[in-house]
């Protein structure tokens, strides 16, 4: 015991292990009220670690060149030890990871995770997001599939679209006139890069997450109620109580997650579509194209909006405004409470018709397009936007109940 006492001194008076341990973990007051909700960010850290771990393992065997990339892949599957294994967990993680963000980020609107004083903590989790979605457009192109190959050629033509530049633009971003040797390659080098740029953005969320401190199903701020020593009278250590606390979650997801390698990698087409079986070919369009699933509300949306003068650019601005107005959210929010608990019934109705919205356009991005569905996604995207820009009316006009001082159970 004296030995590791020592030694751990030893590494305290060359680098702040105690220090970082204690404020982050053993020391960190968490709030005592944490529910079910509050599990998918840490199963989102495990995620990206998976992803990770397995990207590097799959780097190893794959070769980012056109005539060889889709047969790279099937050594990988039928000849690399446990290649088919580490695969799957990384074409699953990439569906779990996001799973598990829509999760994390649906928690955050019901309970206010956003305002005041978590307005960059908010911020910097949507840079996230976006860093999420490149580095999974990046690698969507890496097997060399048919789907990999015409999705990715329908999502760099977006940029054709912007007016003036957008020829330029598709030239810059493919790094050829067509999607390539070439662009497999730059897609490739910014797939590998971009995790270890997202684990920095992720480890900047925990400082900011740790500096103001963790919300709560109250919204109450914790760090307001403290006893003599300055302990929040309504929090409890981050460790023990809530890494037993997650770890239960992690036994959970896990089996889950297994349950799906093993018998649904494919999830009938929506993990690996089946299109992406055969190897890319320039002369052969699949009959329908759509991106991975989790890109698809946004593609209902690029779909929804009616082309004008012959370009999809308005569509392609729709898209991104979609994403772009999360970063106002903080400022949208009127409501004098920041918990779902205690707002009335009006945000109540506004979130969860919002949360089947959301749900409504990834399905429709998923199908052809007809005029029924496209009158779907245009009511769909209408009422997308509305529950962002009539934030201010609505969250005003809702009726609150008191909020309490101290944290409920």
């Amino acid at each position: 015991m004296n030995m590791m006492k020592n030694f751990v001194g030893w590494i305290d008076d060359r680098f702040p292990l105690t220090k970082v341990w204690n404020e982050h973990l053993a020391q960190y007051y968490a709030p005592k009220n944490f529910n079910f909700w509050y599990f998918f960010g840490s199963l989102a850290l495990l995620v990206l670690v998976n992803q990770i771990l397995t990207g590097v393992w799959l780097a190893m065997s794959y070769k980012p060149d056109a005539e060889l990339a889709f047969g790279s892949v099937e050594y990988i599957m039928r000849d690399v030890d446990w290649g088919w294994l580490i695969r799957y967990m990384h074409s699953t993680g990439a569906s779990a990871f996001f799973i598990v963000i829509y999760l994390h980020m649906f928690r955050g609107l019901m309970y206010g995770s956003y305002r005041k004083p978590r307005e960059l903590l908010w911020i910097i989790g949507v840079i996230i997001y976006l860093a999420m979605m490149a580095t999974a457009f990046f690698g969507y192109l890496l097997p060399w599939g048919q789907m990999s190959y015409w999705g990715a050629q329908v999502i760099v033509n977006l940029f054709s679209a912007v007016p003036v530049i957008g020829p330029d633009l598709g030239v810059w971003v493919r790094g050829d006139y067509v999607i390539s040797d070439v662009t497999l390659n730059r897609f490739y080098a910014l797939h590998f890069l971009l995790p270890f740029i997202l684990a920095a953005l992720v480890f900047v969320h925990i400082v900011a997450l740790h500096k103001v401190g963790s919300n709560n199903p109250d919204g109450i701020e914790i760090k307001k109620n403290k006893d003599a020593n300055g302990i929040p009278k309504d929090g409890i250590p981050f460790h023990p109580y809530y890494t037993v606390h997650d770890t239960l979650a992690v036994a959970g997801f896990l089996f889950l997650f297994a349950a799906a390698i093993f018998y649904a990698p494919e999830m009938g087409g929506y993990f690996l579509e089946h299109p992406n079986f055969e190897p890319a070919n320039p002369l052969k369009t699949p009959l329908h194209i759509a991106p991975v699933w989790y890109f698809t509300p946004f593609y209902a949306i690029l779909r929804a909006v009616p082309s004008m003068m012959g370009s999809a650019f308005p569509g392609v601005v729709a898209m991104f405004a979609s994403i772009l107005i999360m970063f106002f959210l903080p400022w949208l929010d009127r409501s004098p409470v920041k918990s779902i608990r205690y707002k009335g019934m009006l945000f109540k109705v506004m979130l969860f018709l919002f949360a089947f919205d959301f749900i409504l356009l990834g399905f429709l991005g998923t199908q052809p397009t007809t005029d029924l569905y496209k009158l779907m996604a245009q009511i769909g995207t209408f009422y997308y936007f509305a529950f962002f820009l009539l934030m201010p009316i609505y969250t005003k006009l809702d009726k609150t109940k008191p909020v309490p001082e101290r944290v409920t159970k």
